[in-house]
């Protein structure tokens, strides 16, 4: 949810998002720390919450009647197209209900995916 200003970092972007959103991607973000390498980091870009190792891995953020997690890299839903149909999906962009997170094994798929793109281009 946007704010009237940016977060400074993720836990004040965290803070300012209401509830079921909030417990949502406090899970999403747990389930992201399990899978990237020990040096990821997570920054505020645009204004959102992302996961950066060798670049941009994946970001998430809350909107009024959804959530959204952003893979970054292009194609990279493509590759889950059957798992992903019962999700709204554009280019870069898988939306969830704020109350309910996506499948963590989905999660970490995606995740892992980026990881590998990102050590590839390197």
């Amino acid at each position: 949810m946007r704010g009237k200003s940016t977060p400074k970092n993720v836990d004040e972007y965290l803070a300012g998002v209401p509830e079921p959103a909030r417990s949502t991607l406090k899970h999403i973000r747990a389930v992201i720390r399990s899978v990237v390498p020990t040096e990821t980091t997570e920054v505020i870009s645009y204004g959102i919450p992302m996961f950066k190792y060798n670049g941009m891995l994946v970001g998430y953020a809350a909107f009024k009647n959804h959530c959204s997690l952003f893979p970054t890299g292009s194609g990279v839903l493509d590759r889950f197209e059957k798992e992903l149909s019962g999700y709204r999906t554009s280019k870069g962009t898988l939306q969830f209900p704020s109350d309910k997170a996506l499948p963590d094994a989905l999660v970490k798929k995606i995740v892992k995916a980026r990881v590998k793109a990102n050590e590839e281009w390197d």
